[in-house]
């Protein structure tokens, strides 16, 4: 039973987070909430930083989730550069900052995120090694972005992820020279497979990016603190100012880990295990967002999304499941980019091997379409580029998992709505 007198601490202050903390106060409980984050910054969304923001097409403040004024007002305590160095389960109570402060809790919101992963080679200590997951990472990336298209200079971008190609995307608008270095054979080759992954390499490359698969970074060449080159494993030797590490991210779970809480593997993605009502191993303490790893039901696996609507929805989901009133959290995953004039939405999930048919709809040539990943007629996934308002069908199809006629799936002439049982 909540009460008045309880407290509901949150342990970080991304999305998923700030979102708890308003879906508590909306959903009517008037206890203490303590937000703690690790940044100085107010909470923030994190897309923009890779796209709008980086490009200088929105301003800084439109980043944050809530006007700064927001938090007093809605009676959060909000503690901002305060890291939680640790969680005493027995007493139940966090422990952050640098002298001891602690606060005991009714329940806890694990929402920690996720971190870069490191370059693991010689030369990550330059000054011209760059690493987006922060505010303070994108101010300092635009400022070079903008350094390098005045002086015709070079980026390195290692990894052909998501995060890889819209940062090479707005160095190109920038005017910088990019080369993009990927051990696969094509750009995004884990998530959308062979088919789709040249899709956004021709893209790339009709925008002048570089691109060298099947090679890995080996060194980065520098000189007096500064970055000189980089060095792929097959010999060659790239012109480099700066290096972008874009190798993915890894989900913060130490703090979690410290307090014994149940881990996954890092096979399923690593992460906090939780339930379908995101709650851990402690029937106190929930997680959600990039760290936690939840039983998806509809894809009968566990899964850990990285995405942004992940963090918009998982927060409240949270929030609801400490007030009692949890419902299974189950939405089909969905994520978006923006890469020059080609604009994407994804739903669903389909890695490789769980497919046995890619269908497309409409002309991929000239980026206008809409791809299914099918096994045995039933859609997995669906990823519509320059093609608007049919996120919900899609996911209607994923979540029915009807049995659809691929010619039919292919038609632009048949609407989606009557593909679904």
């Amino acid at each position: 039973m909540v009460d008045a007198d309880q407290t509901f601490v949150i342990v970080g202050g991304g999305l998923a987070g700030a979102k708890a903390a308003e879906t508590l106060r909306t959903e009517g409980f008037t206890g203490r909430v303590i937000l703690i984050c690790d940044e100085r910054d107010h909470p923030y969304e994190r897309p923009p930083l890779s796209k709008g923001y980086l490009l200088g097409k929105e301003e800084r403040d439109s980043v944050f989730v809530h006007e700064p004024a927001w938090y007093a007002r809605h009676d959060i305590e909000l503690h901002l550069g305060q890291t939680v160095v640790a969680i005493d389960r027995a007493a139940r109570t966090v422990h952050y900052g640098d002298d001891g402060t602690h606060v005991r809790y009714d329940k806890l919101l694990i929402a920690t995120g996720a971190e870069p992963r490191r370059l693991d080679v010689p030369g990550t200590d330059l000054a011209g090694v760059h690493h987006l997951r922060r505010l303070a990472h994108a101010e300092r990336l635009k400022g070079v972005l903008g350094s390098l298209g005045r002086d015709n200079g070079h980026l390195v971008v290692a990894g052909a992820g998501w995060i890889g190609l819209e940062v090479a995307a707005a160095a190109r608008e920038y005017g910088a020279e990019v080369t993009v270095i990927e051990p696969a054979p094509t750009p995004l080759h884990g998530v959308l497979g062979p088919e789709l992954g040249s899709v956004f390499a021709e893209l790339h490359e009709a925008r002048g990016v570089r691109f060298r698969f099947g090679v890995k970074l080996t060194e980065i060449v520098g000189q007096d603190g500064m970055v000189l080159a980089a060095r792929t494993d097959d010999g060659e030797e790239h012109p480099a100012h700066d290096v972008l590490a874009a190798i993915g991210a890894a989900p913060r779970t130490a703090l979690a880990q410290a307090a014994g809480l149940e881990i996954a593997d890092r096979a399923a993605g690593g992460g906090i295990v939780v339930d379908a009502n995101l709650r851990t191993s402690d029937p106190d303490i929930y997680a959600a967002g990039d760290v936690a790893s939840f039983h998806h039901a509809l894809f009968d696996t566990r899964l850990r999304v990285e995405h942004w609507a992940n963090a918009l929805n998982g927060g409240p989901a949270a929030a609801r499941a400490m007030l009692g009133k949890g419902l299974a959290h189950d939405r089909v995953p969905y994520f978006f980019t923006d890469q020059y004039d080609l604009g994407m939405e994804y739903s669903g999930w389909a890695p490789a091997g769980s497919y046995d048919q890619v269908v497309i709809r409409g002309d991929a040539a000239k980026r206008e379409f809409i791809a299914f990943w099918v096994k045995e007629g039933r859609v997995l996934a669906g990823m519509n580029v320059n093609v608007w308002d049919v996120t919900e069908p899609i996911q209607q199809l994923i979540r029915s998992k009807t049995r659809v006629d691929t010619e039919a799936l292919a038609n632009p002439h048949v609407s989606l709505e009557s593909l679904v049982a």
